[in-house]
């Protein structure tokens, strides 16, 4: 923990992660407060409230294709508080429309959509502004220190969320995380304007139809990106696909009590907060791509054990190690992966690349949940999550084989091939 503790970063980074904690913490606090809108407030049936997380994280991920091009030739920051701010509007559409007995299913639709999309610009601005922001041996720590808050955010936000809205109504929450990304945005605005070298050239910023497919062409021409990239999808699309199927079973057959559900996934995020805090002495001790290649086929063994859950203490404790397992497992690989990202990539390539990244990964999970939801519908819940978790036991199969040496000299911002 000292080691994590004691690097300094510099202001500019220290306003960075105070308002990236706050986000985090807004976005923990309104965790599953959509769906909870939907069904007391909306009275939305099944195929509603999954249409919330899959065709909105869908529709999103499509508005978002073309702001990756367009987010590289334009300053970062900017673009980061912008995004920051089209969330805290969008959302706290939700309250108004509430307080006036206006709110819709559509417009919860809408908000969705319009907030993946946010989530996904954002995100990519994010990690080409950190690689201004810091040298490249200190984008570890930076990643690290990301992690570590976006765990200890997925430990308290939940408990305190579900508190909130037991006192304050179903759109407490939302009214949070609304006023999170405001503060975010102003932390974001206190990092100051003089540091970000400029973005590539005017003329380069009207873009093409083809040049909407820039961020995949990078990836996927890169050797050690490539198999990163694909490694990353499957995986996150496969964990998540099983998760619905998992709350079929606990909350449904087996009969667990909400909270029981809940503390079955908070009490493992400690393992993402512990694993992400070792994640740059494991580096320093054996080497990037070392650590990278162990963790990520660690992370693969641990999810096949839920298709065993039973009732009782016996499941609840079975799903918590196996979920402690994998969330340490992934706190280590996390900032790793993320930093190998970073430094694989050409300055004048991060947005695109990471926009096409988070693309990638928001289809991916959308697609493996319809489909395995159709499973679980044929197959039965235990049978669909001991499928996954077979599969994800091929995913180590592509990670890098050998360790990516960072690019020396940034790549010009605009190239043709």
């Amino acid at each position: 923990m000292g080691v994590l503790s004691g690097h300094r970063l510099g202001r500019r980074f220290g306003w960075l992660w105070a308002a990236y904690g706050t986000s985090a913490l807004g976005t923990w606090l309104a965790f599953g407060a959509f769906p909870l809108i939907a069904i007391e407030v909306l009275d939305a049936g099944p195929a509603q409230v999954a249409a919330l997380s899959s065709v909105g994280a869908a529709v999103g991920a499509a508005v978002a294709v073309p702001l990756g091009p367009w987010v590289e030739f334009r300053r970062k920051r900017p673009v980061l508080i912008t995004m920051d701010l089209v969330r805290c509007v969008a959302l706290l559409t939700i309250p108004a429309a509430y307080a006036l007995g206006a709110l819709t299913f559509l417009q919860l639709l809408l908000v969705a959509v319009v907030v993946a999309a946010a989530d996904i610009t954002f995100r990519a601005a994010s990690g080409a502004y950190v690689k201004t922001l810091l040298p490249a041996e200190d984008l570890l720590v930076a990643n690290a220190r990301f992690e570590s808050t976006a765990w200890t955010t997925t430990i308290v936000g939940p408990p305190l969320g579900g508190a909130a809205i037991g006192l304050l109504g179903p759109v407490a929450t939302v009214v949070a995380d609304s006023v999170s990304y405001l503060l975010s945005a102003l932390g974001i605005r206190a990092t100051g304007s003089n540091h970000e070298p400029p973005p590539g050239h005017r003329e380069a910023a009207r873009m093409k139809a083809g040049d909407l497919l820039d961020g995949w062409r990078y990836i996927l021409a890169d050797p050690v990106l490539r198999p990163l990239f694909f490694n990353t999808a499957l995986f996150n699309g496969l964990v998540m696909a099983a998760s619905p199927l998992l709350a079929v079973l606990m909350l449904g057959r087996f009969g667990f009590a909400p909270w029981q559900y809940g503390l079955a996934f908070a009490v493992p995020a400690i393992g993402g907060l512990l694993g992400s805090r070792l994640a740059r002495p494991l580096v320093t001790r054996f080497g990037q791509h070392r650590v990278l290649v162990a963790a990520g086929a660690l992370r693969a063994v641990w999810p096949v054990g839920l298709a065993f859950v039973g009732p009782g203490t016996g499941g609840l404790l079975l799903v918590m190690g196996v979920e402690l397992g994998l969330v340490f497992c992934c706190g280590v690989f996390n900032p790793v992966s993320a930093t190998y990202r970073l430094q694989r990539t050409a300055t004048g390539r991060v947005a695109r690349a990471l926009s096409a990244w988070a693309v990638t990964a928001k289809a991916s999970v959308a697609l493996l949940t319809a489909a395995w939801g159709v499973l679980g519908g044929l197959l039965g819940p235990r049978m669909a999550i001991g499928l996954a978790g077979v599969l994800l036991l091929a995913t180590p199969l592509l990670l890098p084989r050998r360790a990516a040496a960072p690019l020396s000299k940034p790549e010009p911002a605009r190239s043709r091939a």
